[in-house]
């Protein structure tokens, strides 16, 4: 690399799409990609219609609704979701931007759509008003999450004023047992730096483990960026990229070889520095479970609830102590006593079929708990017909789960499928705060494979924990994940 600039992936991006640059200003930067949806969308709309202007490239535009659609019917009777809904398919009309709606056999959830469409490609810069939007850092784009005026702004010019964060390298060191899924990876990651242990920074993910993954465990890790008080998490495109993106996306002769060149060089240059590098070894990492009300309050399976008084005096030992407060829990139990009332499989974080087989293997012969209610949610309706293709919605009928239609469903409580009353919930969404589930639900965050066990088990379990299912149904055992 000598006579040339040494630059992290991070920077490549970041200065391919400055528009403009001045001192002591944020950088405007080019968009590849908007997305939107109805929560977040309304007022920037009607900013830019007070404004007198029209969506200067709604080509680049993509629009979805996911976060109020109810999932068990096609028919919206929440008054304040029907509204927001038709108020994206009118703005969506008068702007010219592309809409799957409701009923639309490609509508889901924003993070899971534009990835499965080829819509996000390496390089590129993508905001959505939707703080996990660093999903599609995955493929080594660059994508933020971004408030309302931010979401007119880029109506308005195509471009979003940011001030440049610092850059983190994480390292995944050595390569982890066969039962910890990508979920595991980044709980562990945020347990292990704080869930604002990357405030301030973009992250690119890197290590033999980060490698391996597959293109959705690769957006797994990438979405729960946010958790870690991150502004964005990337991880460099390779083959696993490439192969992914010939089956989604397809371009004019001549494009695709263009393209792969310009892809195959958005890696870190050899010698390039980071702000921070963190090096986490994952070699004998056990699947994670959290215990309190944030991402970084989170610990192996195996092991108890903290003591408030094992964390450092102040802030640090307040939050423990009014997380188990809030999540009605005693330091020393065990995490595999705590019995769970609901367990929810989707969201944008683990709604993919990669995730619905996982699960589908761990309940192949088996029977939720009498008392447990399982929600099963697709990431979109194309993961639903893939699933169902597969028979995969069968194996969770039989062992007493709802199958749902495509929604950001129980992630968050603005829809039907928040919950009611005093609830525990293993649940494979993002986030675990007071109330997020539900105004009295405590949620617990896991996987897709530990979320269906506990389903089974009445109880935070992993499969390992359960007897052999019945006969009828044979093991595929799955990402090594045994029925």
């Amino acid at each position: 690399m000598t006579g040339r600039l040494r630059r992290n992936l991070i920077e490549k991006v970041w200065e391919s799409h400055v528009v403009d640059r001045s001192p002591g200003e944020p950088d405007l930067l080019y968009v590849d990609l908007h997305l939107l949806h109805e929560a977040s969308s309304p007022q920037a709309f009607d900013g830019l219609r007070l404004a007198g202007r029209r969506a200067r490239r709604p080509d680049l535009a993509l629009a979805l609704e996911d976060h109020n659609v109810p999932t068990n019917t096609l028919l919206v009777k929440d008054a304040l979701g029907r509204a927001q809904l038709e108020r994206l398919r009118e703005n969506c009309e008068e702007q010219g931007i592309e809409l799957f709606s409701l009923g639309d056999d490609r509508q889901g959830i924003v993070h899971v759509v534009a990835p499965e469409l080829g819509f996000v490609r390496p390089g590129m810069t993508v905001v959505c008003g939707d703080s996990h939007t660093s999903t599609h850092g995955a493929f080594g784009a660059l994508a933020f999450g971004v408030g309302t005026s931010d979401v007119e702004h880029v109506l308005a010019t195509q471009t979003l004023a940011l001030q440049r964060p610092k850059t983190m390298a994480v390292e995944f060191v050595g390569e982890p047992p066969a039962d910890v899924t990508p979920k595991d990876l980044i709980l562990a990651l945020i347990a292990h730096i704080g869930a604002n242990g990357a405030n301030g920074y973009a992250i690119e993910y890197r290590g033999k483990a980060v490698e391996n993954l597959s293109m959705e465990g690769r957006m797994t890790v990438c979405n729960m960026s946010i958790e870690a008080g991150a502004r964005a998490g990337l991880i460099a495109p390779d083959d696993t990229t490439l192969s992914y993106l010939r089956e989604r996306w397809h371009p004019s002769s001549g494009e695709w070889d263009e393209a792969v060149t310009h892809w195959r060089s958005l890696v870190t240059d050899e010698g390039a520095a980071f702000d921070r590098v963190v090096h986490l070894d994952v070699a004998g990492l056990k699947p994670f479970v959290t215990w309190g009300t944030n991402p970084g309050q989170a610990v192996p399976l195996d092991a108890e609830v903290p003591d408030p008084h094992s964390f450092a005096a102040g802030a640090e030992q307040e939050a423990a102590r009014r997380a188990l407060e809030y999540m009605a829990l005693e330091p020393g139990t065990a995490m595999r006593e705590l019995v769970v009332d609901t367990v929810f499989i989707g969201s944008c974080t683990n709604g993919r079929i990669e995730d619905l087989r996982a699960a589908a293997d761990v309940l192949r012969g088996r029977t939720v708990a009498p008392a447990v209610d399982l929600l099963v949610v697709p990431g979109s309706m194309a993961v639903r017909a893939q699933a169902e293709a597969e028979g995969l919605h069968q194996v969770f009928l039989d062992a007493g789960a709802q199958w749902r239609f495509s929604g950001c469903s129980m992630c968050m409580g603005i829809n039907a499928d928040r919950l009611e009353g005093i609830q525990r919930v293993a649940s494979t969404s993002n986030r675990n705060y007071e109330g997020r589930q539900g105004t009295r639900a405590r949620t617990h965050l896991v996987s897709p494979v530990l979320a269906a066990a506990s389903a089974v088990a009445g109880r935070l379990a992993a499969p390992v924990d359960l007897p052999a299912p019945e006969s009828r149904y044979a093991s595929t055992e799955l990402q090594g994940v045994p029925a």
